[in-house]
């Protein structure tokens, strides 16, 4: 007799949207994915990603049990098998080389969960190495830098109060397909139409008329890698047309009259000539901008991503403090979580480290060191020189600048381990591969940005259990995590009492297990613990509440004054940091000058891929989706004389790379795009390991001189391209014995 069906509900967590779901299952199998239309605040939506995720979780190349590779094959081994090699490895390690030559990187997955990211750098504490880089260097960190220097704190990230704005310019974000980091926004299609419905005025500034103007709002053009110059000619005209609230500045804020110095030096028509923004268009906007009663400038990746994001980003903070849109209403916010969790961070170190890096000497941004420096921290000999690297919850090899020679890197390692759930490109040249749990398999709360700062457009909380049970011998990381320290004979968190501690309640809930589950920590009961110090109740009693919890409303006056954490509690328009580096735009805008003739390059995603990770079902693949293409305006075709679907050699100052193009006529002509994430071919995946396309940052450049000083970020759009029909032979990797007509689309030709 077949099993019943049932219905549980969750949220989902592969992006920051969390949206409220309804999951049909048979037994431990998921039959399908359904949007919560009860939930309290995402509103029935769901993103095919989202309701297809189970497709992904259930790929038969799914991680089940601890892999070693020996040579070019791997091997199944145990749990203590490969805790014992591990830790015996991190132990000889750290005694020739010292702590810090054990690294970690910490990916985009382990973020959507509130216990992988602490109980890892718990790991890191254990062992006394300073060694972490993120992803956050790939995609944000210049926002991270540019808030602690101006607020204190790198998590105080000001939002749109999207319920409310009466205008909004936003530059380098698409949120129909990316959705709208960092705050929850579910269902972004809905609110932007919502928005313009009521009379908000919106504008989308961007090198592409991106999904998110068709859907509301006008669309303005801009050059790649020129938003710095914008921004500055929108502060010179905002000051031009009296739009500074001298009062809100003078009680909560420092740093006014460098502001305007810096801001003189440009006006709209010197910025108009890189911009290519008409001077006449960027005036409106900033009349518009100051007589909407609630008023707002938001970025994300586009801007974030170019060689000068947290040059523009502080700027774009500037902009909404200054005209009084700061703190207020209809403007940006600064909410609560369930604790003042910057005031707790701040005090007890959290987040604020200023180590500096042996190659570069960049000073960490959220405790992490720039991605871009790790090869040459693993291929430069001298004290601290990196021997061993954890992956966990990432793939660096498709998201990291020039990830060619970051390959060449790993494969020096003496110990490369990934915590992972498939065998992607890192994954597979490493000498262990840890199966994790996916997040249907665990506990858990909203992450840390809505759980801690309240980063939502409608607060509310909820929790879920695990819904799908482990298959095989896969483990939570948090568990993994205490076993490695344990196996390296080092407490987790740095504290021989909280190693004991979480070694005895592993026991005692292992117990209570079936004989066949794995040995596990009680997560549900870690959870409860962080909600009933915050006050929030219990996990069970959360769990009741299957739509989500409404939580108090944000509040407008709740921050200037009263929770910036900086030294004299004032906002400082005028880091020191900052305004040394605007010593160099002017070399910056000539460089633009000098370029206007050149192809710009920039990255974009389509709504079924995620990251690096989605190519792996057949469904998000199929037909002309197997590969990527570089798209490019017709009239630049033209041009060229190009043709569509013809393959081109796409040439940086880094590498070549060569793939078919495709026309685009929403792009800015002198504008060419290539989707991120690709390039799958090294690794074990059965689907996505035959796909056809190519990892656009092999055309990004690595390396201390290539980083932005600011933050470290490196440099992944707006990259200068040339471009040319097909030339020269294919590499002999490509051919792969398959016939003239069935050659890859891609491959590389060759490394700068």
């Amino acid at each position: 007799m077949p099993e019943q069906t049932r219905t549980e509900h969750t949220f989902c967590r592969i992006c920051e949207s969390l949206c409220g779901l309804e999951v049909e299952m048979s037994g431990n199998k998921v039959l399908k994915i359904r949007p919560d239309n009860n939930h309290v605040a995402t509103r029935g939506f769901g993103c095919p990603k989202g309701l297809k995720q189970h497709h992904l979780f259930n790929s038969p190349d799914r991680l089940k049990y601890p892999m070693q590779r020996e040579g070019t094959t791997w091997k199944r081994v145990s749990w203590d098998d490969a805790n014992q090699q591990i830790g015996a490895k991190v132990k000889q390690i750290i005694e020739e080389n010292g702590p810090d030559s054990i690294a970690m990187y910490v990916g985009t997955a382990a973020g959507f969960s509130v216990l992988h990211p602490a109980f890892a750098q718990g790991f890191m504490d254990a062992i006394g190495s300073k060694s972490m880089y993120a992803t956050a260097s790939q995609d944000c960190g210049n926002k991270f830098s540019a808030a602690y220097h101006m607020y204190g704190f790198p998590f105080t990230q000001p939002f749109p109060d999207l319920f409310k704005t009466n205008c909004m310019i936003v530059v380098g974000a698409n949120p129909v397909i990316s959705k709208w980091s960092f705050l929850q926004v579910p269902n972004p299609s809905k609110h932007l139409k919502e928005m313009e419905a009521r009379g908000c005025k919106i504008y989308f500034i961007d090198p592409r008329k991106t999904e998110s103007t068709k859907i509301a709002g006008e669309h303005v053009f801009i050059r790649p890698g020129t938003d710095i110059f914008f921004y500055l000619a929108f502060l010179n005209e905002l000051i031009a047309q009296q739009g500074i609230n001298e009062e809100r500045v003078a009680q909560h804020m420092k740093g006014l009259d460098t502001l305007k110095e810096l801001a003189s030096h440009w006006t709209p028509e010197k910025a108009e000539t890189v911009t290519h923004i008409p001077a006449k268009i960027l005036r409106e906007m900033v009349a518009n901008y100051l007589k909407a009663n609630g008023a707002c400038m938001y970025s994300s990746t586009g801007v974030n991503m170019g060689a000068n994001g947290t040059l523009a980003f502080w700027i774009q903070e500037c902009i909404n403090a200054i005209s009084g849109n700061l703190d207020k209403s209809g403007g940006t916010l600064v909410s609560k979580g369930v604790i003042d969790f910057p005031k707790f961070a701040s005090k007890n170190g959290i987040l604020t480290k200023q180590d500096k890096s042996r190659i570069g000497n960049f000073t960490k941004v959220n405790d992490a060191f720039p991605g871009g420096v790790l090869a040459d921290e693993i291929l430069s000999p001298g004290k601290k020189q990196i021997r061993a690297l954890f992956v966990t919850g990432g793939n660096p090899l498709i998201t990291m600048p020039n990830s060619n020679r970051l390959r060449e890197a790993f494969g020096k390692l003496d110990l490369l381990v990934s915590l992972d759930i498939l065998p992607g490109e890192t994954a597979s040249i490493g000498h262990f591969m840890l199966p994790c749990t996916s997040p249907l398999q665990r506990p858990d709360l909203p992450f840390i940005f809505p759980l801690m700062l309240g980063l939502q457009a409608k607060p509310y909380l909820q929790a879920t259990k695990r819904i799908v049970e482990p298959e095989g011998e896969q483990r939570d990381e948090a568990t993994i995590y205490l076993d490695l320290a344990k196996a390296a004979g080092v407490s987790l968190f740095g504290s021989k009492i909280a190693q004991r501690l979480l070694e005895w309640a592993k026991r005692r809930h292992t117990k209570k297990l079936p004989a066949s589950a794995q040995p596990a920590l009680p997560q549900e009961s870690i959870l409860s613990l962080l909600l009933r110090i915050t006050r929030q109740g219990s996990f069970k009693k959360l769990l009741t509440k299957k739509h989500g919890a409404i939580q108090e409303a944000h509040k407008e006056n709740s921050f200037l004054g009263q929770r910036v954490y900086t030294a004299d509690g004032l906002v400082n328009l005028a880091p020191e940091k900052l305004v040394e580096q605007t010593k160099l735009l002017e070399l910056l805008y000539q460089k633009e000058l000098d370029t206007q003739s050149r192809f710009k390059l920039i990255t974009k995603r389509a709504v079924t891929t995620h990251n690096s990770w989605t190519h792996n079902f057949e469904e998000f693949v199929a037909n002309e989706r197997y590969t990527n293409y570089l798209y490019m305006h017709t009239q630049d075709m033209e041009r060229l004389g190009l043709e569509n679907k013809q393959l081109v050699d796409v040439t940086s100052a880094t590498a070549t790379v060569r793939l078919p193009i495709k026309f685009l006529d929403d792009l800015m002509p002198g504008t060419v795009a290539l989707p991120h994430g690709w390039g799958h071919q090294h690794s074990l995946l059965s689907v996505a390991g035959k796909t056809k396309g190519v990892n656009v940052n092999i055309l990004s450049a690595d390396g201390p001189e290539n980083l932005e000083r600011a933050s470290g970020m490196a440099h992944l759009t707006g990259i200068l391209v040339d471009i040319a029909p097909a030339a020269g032979p294919l590499s002999p990797d490509s051919w792969s014995g398959l016939p003239q007509d069935k050659l890859p689309s891609f491959t590389i030709l060759e490394d700068r």
